[in-house]
């Protein structure tokens, strides 16, 4: 019970320190790209007479692409205002995703033997990059608002299964030394790039080239920060925490023994 506990606490202060961590990069980064963005979509959807479809949510730190979701343009919708509103549904995304993040990340190393030290933290903080943000971005980068996308659904999809395979893949190179297996291993870091991500019917937006290219270095930066900090400050935490768990079993001992 005091595994589970200690796993459990660590991972909600690593993802309570990066999740923030993570909405403060993305306030001066990608969210005023993302307010700038909704301007050329809105005078879009004022020429289209309001009728248009859109993904209109910030990114989730960790991800590649924001929440999407196909819709006709409503005045009335309710969205977070832009400030401090829009900041702390921003923040509550970003931690609950991190904590989300960290207990897996925690979980596999304790499979796997333990982080090892700081710098086996690093190494699954990138492995966990290039599984959530890189792999699956190669084939659905980041999106702005008014920018085209295709179907909700076979996006999820492929997203999910890049995902799966990008991990599997890293862990078979990680922890195998067979040659068929890092072969194998290839073959499903490749495969879900060799099908291609579903596209949409037309590439056309107002959005300027420029500002979506912006808006894709700074998801990708601030990602990659926000993986290595929560891989490192998840991995010390579970040794600091560790520490307790012998200290306490020894204290048991002892007490046992008299």
């Amino acid at each position: 019970m005091s595994l589970f506990r200690n796993i459990v606490l660590a991972a909600v202060v690593a993802g309570l320190l990066s999740g923030l961590l993570m909405t403060v990069m993305q306030s001066f980064s990608t969210v005023p790209l993302i307010l700038q963005a909704e301007t050329f979509e809105n005078a879009g959807g004022e020429e289209a007479g309001h009728s248009h479809s859109h993904d209109a949510a910030p990114p989730v730190a960790g991800t590649a692409q924001p929440a999407a979701a196909d819709h006709h343009h409503d005045e009335e919708a309710w969205a977070p205002a832009d400030g401090f509103e829009r900041f702390i549904y921003t923040a509550s995304a970003d931690v609950l995703a991190a904590i989300g993040f960290a207990l897996v990340a925690i979980a596999l190393a304790e499979a796997l033997g333990g982080f090892g030290g700081w710098r086996g933290g690093l190494m699954f903080g990138i492995a966990g990059f290039l599984t959530v943000s890189l792999a699956p971005g190669l084939g659905l980068p980041p999106e702005l608002p008014g920018m085209p996308a295709a179907e909700l659904g076979p996006r999820q999809l492929w997203w999910v299964s890049t995902a799966i395979c990008t991990a599997a893949g890293i862990g078979l190179l990680a922890y195998t030394r067979s040659a068929l297996l890092a072969a194998l291993a290839i073959v499903l870091l490749v495969a879900p790039h060799l099908v291609g991500a579903p596209l949409p019917p037309s590439h056309e937006t107002a959005v300027p080239a420029e500002l979506y290219a912006r808006f894709v270095n700074a998801v990708y930066a601030t990602n990659l920060i926000f993986w290595a900090v929560l891989g490192v400050a998840a991995a010390v935490l579970r040794q600091a925490f560790r520490s307790g768990e012998h200290v306490s079993l020894k204290t048991e001992r002892e007490l046992a023994a008299r």
